[in-house]
Protein backbone atom coordinates (compact mmCIF):
# COMPACT_ATOMS: atom_id res chain seq x y z
CA UNK A 1 0.00 0.00 0.00
CA UNK A 2 0.83 3.61 -0.54
CA UNK A 3 2.55 5.59 1.89
CA UNK A 4 1.23 9.26 2.43
CA UNK A 5 4.17 10.84 1.15
CA UNK A 6 3.50 8.58 -1.91
CA UNK A 7 0.06 9.90 -2.70
CA UNK A 8 1.10 12.91 -2.12
CA UNK A 9 4.11 12.88 -4.62
CA UNK A 10 1.78 11.73 -6.77
CA UNK A 11 -1.33 14.20 -6.48
CA UNK A 12 1.65 17.04 -7.20
CA UNK A 13 3.17 15.14 -9.97
CA UNK A 14 -0.42 14.87 -11.64
CA UNK A 15 -1.03 18.36 -10.62
CA UNK A 16 1.69 19.72 -12.64
CA UNK A 17 0.96 17.33 -15.54
CA UNK A 18 -2.73 18.87 -15.51
CA UNK A 19 -1.16 22.59 -15.83
CA UNK A 20 1.54 21.61 -18.82
CA UNK A 21 -2.04 19.92 -20.72
CA UNK A 22 -4.35 22.97 -19.55
CA UNK A 23 -1.71 25.34 -21.07
CA UNK A 24 -1.01 22.89 -24.48
CA UNK A 25 -5.15 23.09 -24.80
CA UNK A 26 -5.02 27.07 -25.03
CA UNK A 27 -1.71 27.08 -27.58
CA UNK A 28 -3.94 24.64 -29.75
CA UNK A 29 -6.48 26.32 -29.49
CA UNK A 30 -5.00 29.87 -30.30
CA UNK A 31 -3.17 28.12 -32.95
CA UNK A 32 -6.25 26.68 -34.33
CA UNK A 33 -8.66 29.49 -34.85
CA UNK A 34 -5.52 30.64 -37.65
CA UNK A 35 -4.60 27.33 -38.88
CA UNK A 36 -8.89 26.96 -39.38
CA UNK A 37 -9.09 29.93 -41.29
CA UNK A 38 -6.24 29.90 -43.78
CA UNK A 39 -7.96 26.12 -44.61
CA UNK A 40 -11.30 27.38 -44.93
CA UNK A 41 -10.15 30.61 -47.06
CA UNK A 42 -7.92 28.58 -49.25
CA UNK A 43 -10.87 25.23 -50.19
CA UNK A 44 -12.40 27.60 -52.65
CA UNK A 45 -9.30 28.56 -54.85
CA UNK A 46 -8.22 25.12 -54.62
CA UNK A 47 -11.30 23.38 -55.76
CA UNK A 48 -12.05 25.56 -58.48
CA UNK A 49 -8.42 25.27 -59.75
CA UNK A 50 -9.22 21.74 -59.62
CA UNK A 51 -12.77 21.70 -61.17
CA UNK A 52 -11.14 23.75 -63.74
CA UNK A 53 -8.08 21.49 -65.21
CA UNK A 54 -10.67 18.36 -64.81
CA UNK A 55 -12.98 20.24 -67.04
CA UNK A 56 -9.76 21.09 -69.02
CA UNK A 57 -8.89 17.34 -69.27
CA UNK A 58 -12.32 16.50 -70.40
CA UNK A 59 -12.78 18.84 -72.91
CA UNK A 60 -9.40 17.28 -74.88
CA UNK A 61 -9.95 15.22 -77.76
CA UNK A 62 -6.64 14.19 -78.70
CA UNK A 63 -5.14 12.33 -76.08
CA UNK A 64 -1.71 11.37 -77.12
CA UNK A 65 -0.80 15.10 -77.45
CA UNK A 66 -2.23 16.50 -74.36
CA UNK A 67 0.45 16.93 -71.57
CA UNK A 68 1.11 13.49 -69.44
CA UNK A 69 0.58 15.65 -66.41
CA UNK A 70 -3.12 16.27 -66.99
CA UNK A 71 -4.12 12.54 -69.15
CA UNK A 72 -0.98 10.49 -67.14
CA UNK A 73 1.10 8.15 -69.45
CA UNK A 74 -1.58 5.90 -70.23
CA UNK A 75 -0.46 3.32 -66.86
CA UNK A 76 -0.81 2.44 -63.80
CA UNK A 77 1.77 0.24 -62.66
CA UNK A 78 4.11 2.55 -60.24
CA UNK A 79 2.09 3.83 -57.60
CA UNK A 80 3.83 7.18 -55.86
CA UNK A 81 2.22 7.68 -52.34
CA UNK A 82 3.33 11.01 -50.38
CA UNK A 83 2.01 10.66 -46.87
CA UNK A 84 1.11 13.98 -45.27
CA UNK A 85 1.45 13.62 -41.44
CA UNK A 86 3.23 15.88 -38.55
CA UNK A 87 6.56 16.26 -36.86
CA UNK A 88 5.41 16.63 -33.58
CA UNK A 89 2.83 14.02 -31.68
CA UNK A 90 0.32 14.53 -28.45
CA UNK A 91 -2.55 14.69 -30.63
CA UNK A 92 -4.85 12.18 -30.24
CA UNK A 93 -5.09 9.77 -33.33
CA UNK A 94 -4.09 12.56 -36.12
CA UNK A 95 -1.39 10.93 -37.14
CA UNK A 96 -2.76 7.55 -36.85
CA UNK A 97 -5.71 7.90 -38.85
CA UNK A 98 -3.70 9.51 -41.84
CA UNK A 99 -0.78 6.16 -41.62
CA UNK A 100 -4.03 4.27 -41.22
CA UNK A 101 -5.62 5.46 -44.48
CA UNK A 102 -1.97 5.08 -46.56
CA UNK A 103 -1.71 1.43 -45.25
CA UNK A 104 -5.03 0.28 -46.68
CA UNK A 105 -3.98 2.10 -50.15
CA UNK A 106 -0.37 0.84 -49.64
CA UNK A 107 -2.30 -3.01 -49.46
CA UNK A 108 -3.97 -2.86 -51.89
CA UNK A 109 -2.16 -1.85 -54.54
CA UNK A 110 0.25 -4.62 -53.59
CA UNK A 111 -1.99 -6.75 -53.63
CA UNK A 112 -3.26 -5.93 -56.83
CA UNK A 113 0.49 -6.46 -58.08
CA UNK A 114 1.50 -2.90 -58.04
CA UNK A 115 5.28 -1.05 -57.53
CA UNK A 116 4.73 0.98 -54.26
CA UNK A 117 7.07 4.43 -53.73
CA UNK A 118 6.49 6.20 -50.56
CA UNK A 119 7.59 9.65 -49.56
CA UNK A 120 6.77 10.42 -46.27
CA UNK A 121 6.25 14.67 -44.75
CA UNK A 122 6.64 14.35 -41.08
CA UNK A 123 8.56 12.83 -38.78
CA UNK A 124 5.61 11.03 -36.57
CA UNK A 125 4.18 9.82 -39.88
CA UNK A 126 7.57 8.00 -41.28
CA UNK A 127 8.08 6.60 -38.11
CA UNK A 128 4.64 4.19 -38.24
CA UNK A 129 4.76 3.44 -42.01
CA UNK A 130 8.60 2.67 -42.04
CA UNK A 131 7.55 -0.39 -39.49
CA UNK A 132 5.70 -2.49 -42.23
CA UNK A 133 6.39 -0.68 -45.52
CA UNK A 134 9.90 0.40 -44.40
CA UNK A 135 11.55 -0.55 -47.56
CA UNK A 136 9.06 1.36 -49.93
CA UNK A 137 9.78 4.43 -48.11
CA UNK A 138 11.88 6.47 -50.89
CA UNK A 139 12.57 9.60 -49.28
CA UNK A 140 11.62 11.60 -45.95
CA UNK A 141 10.79 15.19 -45.56
CA UNK A 142 10.53 17.94 -42.92
CA UNK A 143 9.36 21.07 -42.08
CA UNK A 144 9.94 20.59 -38.39
CA UNK A 145 11.96 23.96 -38.09
CA UNK A 146 8.94 26.26 -39.70
CA UNK A 147 6.68 27.71 -37.48
CA UNK A 148 4.38 28.20 -40.87
CA UNK A 149 3.87 26.17 -44.02
CA UNK A 150 3.86 28.32 -47.30
CA UNK A 151 3.61 28.19 -50.60
CA UNK A 152 7.33 27.76 -51.02
CA UNK A 153 7.42 24.27 -49.33
CA UNK A 154 4.49 23.28 -51.82
CA UNK A 155 6.36 24.16 -54.62
CA UNK A 156 9.64 22.32 -53.25
CA UNK A 157 7.92 19.02 -52.88
CA UNK A 158 5.86 19.79 -56.54
CA UNK A 159 9.45 19.76 -58.16
CA UNK A 160 10.48 16.70 -56.48
CA UNK A 161 7.58 14.64 -57.73
CA UNK A 162 7.42 16.18 -61.61
CA UNK A 163 10.72 15.51 -62.01
CA UNK A 164 10.30 12.15 -60.77
CA UNK A 165 7.51 12.12 -63.44
CA UNK A 166 9.41 13.46 -66.41
CA UNK A 167 12.08 10.47 -65.11
CA UNK A 168 9.30 7.92 -65.47
CA UNK A 169 9.84 6.59 -61.52
CA UNK A 170 6.09 6.58 -61.33
CA UNK A 171 2.70 6.30 -63.13
CA UNK A 172 0.15 7.77 -60.70
CA UNK A 173 0.88 10.12 -57.57
CA UNK A 174 -1.86 10.39 -54.62
CA UNK A 175 -2.20 12.07 -51.15
CA UNK A 176 -2.74 11.76 -47.88
CA UNK A 177 -4.06 13.87 -45.63
CA UNK A 178 -6.27 15.10 -43.17
CA UNK A 179 -9.53 17.21 -43.95
CA UNK A 180 -10.36 19.41 -40.98
CA UNK A 181 -14.38 19.04 -40.08
CA UNK A 182 -14.54 19.83 -36.30
CA UNK A 183 -12.62 20.30 -33.43
CA UNK A 184 -13.77 16.37 -33.10
CA UNK A 185 -13.94 14.97 -36.39
CA UNK A 186 -10.95 14.81 -39.17
CA UNK A 187 -11.28 13.05 -42.51
CA UNK A 188 -8.33 10.98 -43.62
CA UNK A 189 -8.01 11.82 -47.76
CA UNK A 190 -6.62 10.07 -50.63
CA UNK A 191 -6.52 12.49 -53.37
CA UNK A 192 -4.62 11.63 -56.90
CA UNK A 193 -2.78 14.53 -58.30
CA UNK A 194 -1.23 12.79 -61.21
CA UNK A 195 -3.24 12.68 -63.52
CA UNK A 196 -6.07 14.47 -62.60
CA UNK A 197 -9.52 12.18 -62.20
CA UNK A 198 -11.56 12.81 -65.24
CA UNK A 199 -15.53 13.90 -64.16
CA UNK A 200 -17.95 10.87 -64.74
CA UNK A 201 -20.98 11.97 -66.38
CA UNK A 202 -22.85 11.59 -63.92
CA UNK A 203 -20.78 13.76 -61.89
CA UNK A 204 -21.15 17.02 -64.59
CA UNK A 205 -25.39 16.57 -64.16
CA UNK A 206 -24.65 17.08 -60.77
CA UNK A 207 -22.59 19.96 -61.08
CA UNK A 208 -24.47 21.71 -63.41
CA UNK A 209 -23.65 23.54 -66.82
CA UNK A 210 -20.39 24.96 -64.79
CA UNK A 211 -18.41 21.97 -65.53
CA UNK A 212 -19.75 21.77 -69.75
CA UNK A 213 -18.26 25.01 -70.19
CA UNK A 214 -15.89 25.41 -73.23
CA UNK A 215 -12.96 27.27 -72.74
CA UNK A 216 -11.12 29.36 -75.59
CA UNK A 217 -7.06 29.34 -75.10
CA UNK A 218 -4.75 32.68 -75.53
CA UNK A 219 -1.90 32.43 -76.67
CA UNK A 220 -2.58 28.54 -76.88
CA UNK A 221 -3.54 25.74 -75.03
CA UNK A 222 0.03 23.81 -74.62
CA UNK A 223 1.30 26.88 -73.35
CA UNK A 224 -1.44 27.79 -70.60
CA UNK A 225 -1.09 24.00 -69.18
CA UNK A 226 2.65 23.78 -69.04
CA UNK A 227 1.98 26.64 -66.79
CA UNK A 228 -1.23 25.81 -65.11
CA UNK A 229 -0.98 22.17 -64.47
CA UNK A 230 2.36 22.42 -62.01
CA UNK A 231 0.83 25.18 -60.37
CA UNK A 232 -2.31 22.75 -59.78
CA UNK A 233 -0.44 20.29 -58.01
CA UNK A 234 1.19 22.67 -55.96
CA UNK A 235 -2.26 24.10 -55.07
CA UNK A 236 -3.70 20.85 -54.24
CA UNK A 237 -0.46 19.60 -52.16
CA UNK A 238 -0.52 23.14 -50.35
CA UNK A 239 -4.40 22.65 -49.84
CA UNK A 240 -3.47 19.19 -48.04
CA UNK A 241 -0.90 21.24 -45.54
CA UNK A 242 -3.02 23.45 -44.90
CA UNK A 243 -5.99 21.08 -43.85
CA UNK A 244 -3.68 19.17 -41.86
CA UNK A 245 -2.60 21.86 -40.02
CA UNK A 246 -6.03 22.97 -39.19
CA UNK A 247 -6.81 19.64 -38.29
CA UNK A 248 -3.42 18.55 -36.33
CA UNK A 249 -4.55 21.64 -34.08
CA UNK A 250 -8.10 20.36 -33.46
CA UNK A 251 -6.96 17.22 -33.00
CA UNK A 252 -4.42 18.46 -30.22
CA UNK A 253 -6.96 20.79 -28.46
CA UNK A 254 -9.38 17.61 -27.94
CA UNK A 255 -6.89 15.33 -26.98
CA UNK A 256 -5.30 18.05 -24.46
CA UNK A 257 -8.71 18.61 -23.15
CA UNK A 258 -9.06 14.94 -22.54
CA UNK A 259 -6.24 14.71 -20.66
CA UNK A 260 -6.99 17.84 -18.43
CA UNK A 261 -10.16 15.98 -17.47
CA UNK A 262 -8.53 13.24 -17.01
CA UNK A 263 -5.82 14.34 -14.53
CA UNK A 264 -8.72 16.07 -12.59
CA UNK A 265 -10.41 12.69 -12.35
CA UNK A 266 -6.87 11.04 -11.53
CA UNK A 267 -6.60 13.75 -9.09
CA UNK A 268 -9.85 13.23 -6.86
CA UNK A 269 -9.30 9.73 -6.40
CA UNK A 270 -5.71 10.35 -5.07
CA UNK A 271 -7.12 12.67 -3.05
CA UNK A 272 -9.91 10.78 -1.29
CA UNK A 273 -7.22 7.74 -1.24
CA UNK A 274 -5.06 10.08 0.63
CA UNK A 275 -7.71 11.26 3.01
CA UNK A 276 -9.08 7.92 3.22
CA UNK A 277 -5.24 6.46 4.60
CA UNK A 278 -4.21 9.51 6.23
CA UNK A 279 -7.62 8.86 8.45
CA UNK A 280 -6.43 5.20 9.51
CA UNK A 281 -3.17 6.33 10.22
CA UNK A 282 -4.45 9.11 12.37
CA UNK A 283 -6.98 5.96 13.55
CA UNK A 284 -4.35 3.80 14.70
CA UNK A 285 -2.22 6.58 16.50
CA UNK A 286 -5.61 7.32 18.62
CA UNK A 287 -6.02 2.95 19.08
CA UNK A 288 -2.36 2.87 20.42
CA UNK A 289 -2.48 6.12 22.62
CA UNK A 290 -5.91 4.65 24.04
CA UNK A 291 -4.61 1.24 24.33
CA UNK A 292 -1.42 2.74 25.80
CA UNK A 293 -3.22 4.76 28.21
CA UNK A 294 -5.34 1.82 29.72
CA UNK A 295 -2.50 -0.01 30.39
CA UNK A 296 -0.68 2.31 32.74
Amino acid sequence: MATLKDLRNRIKSVKSTQKITKAMKMVAAAKLRKAQDRAEKGRPYSDKMNVIITNLKNSITDIDSAPKLLVGNKKSQKHLCIVMTADRGLCGGFNTNICRRARLFFNEALESGKELKIITIGSKGHDQIKRVFGKYVIDKISFKDLKQISINESDEVTTKVIDMFNQDEFDVCTIFYNKFKSIMSQEPQAQQVIPILSTTKENLQEEGSENQSQYEYEPDQEEILENLLPKNISTQIFKAFLENAASEQGSRMSAMDSATRNAGDLINKLTINYNRSRQAVITKELIEIISGAESL
